[in-house]
């Protein structure tokens, strides 16, 4: 199985291009949803879940991340992660994922763990400027969570700037390639997803 990570801001296309070469790749791939991870909080009240800092690494569950990549590696199915962006709460289920030839994971920290970077055939790193990634936010929010404007943009400026800052623009350096114009970028698709299918037909059987 060949694995490879997605990374880069909030908005800029990581889901997009996950799903966008998981198609061009064919049955063969899956994708991972590094957000599938976030560390639940059982013991905190609604409130103070709703006031984590849900931009900042230690907010996921790395190590369940990386027993998860290593069992599909080893051949074996794992549990479904899911997160209740509604309540901030874990919602797994007991459905099984079994490996496949490729998993493509992404997430704005996939390449925070240098455990799971080594397990990587392949990282991307989406580079689109701030502004656009603010716009794509807002909207995605508003629609897909119900999120009002002003919840928004407080949590851009207290919590995913400055994580954009410490963290994520500095992935850039741990890429193998840089992806600009967003995930619908069809020629970098057809690109990626031609050099999988080559790797994979390389491969001892």
């Amino acid at each position: 199985m060949l694995v490879i990570g997605i990374c880069g801001a909030s908005g800029s296309g990581k889901s997009t291009l996950a799903e966008e070469l998981c198609q061009a790749i064919g049955p063969g791939a899956m994708i991972l949803n590094h957000d599938s991870y976030y560390r639940d909080h059982a013991h905190l009240s609604f409130e103070e879940r709703a006031l984590l800092n849900y931009d900042e690494p230690r907010i996921f569950d790395h190590d369940l991340v990386l027993r998860d990549v290593e069992t599909l590696l080893a051949g074996k199915p794992i549990t479904r992660k899911a997160y209740d962006y509604s309540q901030h709460r874990r919602a797994d289920s007991s459905e099984l994922v079994y490996p496949t030839d490729v998993l493509i994971i992404e997430g704005i920290h996939v390449f925070h763990d240098e455990r799971l970077c080594e397990l990587m055939f392949l990282k991307l790193y989406m580079s689109v400027e701030p502004d656009i990634c603010l716009l794509r936010r807002i909207t995605r929010d508003i629609n897909e969570r119900g999120r009002a404007i002003d919840n928004i943009s407080a949590q851009y400026l207290t919590t995913v700037k400055p994580m954009y800052d410490r963290y994520i623009r500095n992935y850039i350096e741990l890429a193998d390639v840089i992806v600009a114009h967003g995930g619908r970028n069809a020629r970098i698709v057809a690109i990626l997803a031609g050099y999988v299918r080559d790797t994979l037909g390389g491969l001892d059987p």
